[in-house]
């Protein structure tokens, strides 16, 4: 099994990553934010930085360059969209 397939099925497996499942923003720091992204990797451009405690709703997950990444929108205001890396992400 290739390595980022299999970091997305563990991923998916312990977090119940389906489509429209709820998410929220975890281990960004106190000083810190999860960056936003247009695309699904650290070489898109950073659309707004999240901090802990921000509700997501996640959409499908892909992997790239050994992370796996999420689509997601903020769920308290829909059209805010992008990817953010799956490790910060906490299932609510």
């Amino acid at each position: 099994m290739q390595r980022p397939f299999a970091a997305l099925l563990a991923l998916t497996v312990a977090t119940g990553c389906a489509v429209g499942s709820g998410a929220v923003v975890q281990g960004a720091g106190l000083d810190d934010l999860l960056k936003l992204r247009e695309g699904p990797g650290l070489e898109h451009a950073i659309i707004i930085g999240l901090p802990d405690g921000t509700r997501l709703t996640r959409q499908k997950c892909v992997p790239n360059n050994g992370r796996v990444w999420c689509r997601v929108f903020l769920t308290d205001k829909p059209s805010v969209s992008g990817y953010v890396s799956a490790e910060y992400l906490a299932h609510r």
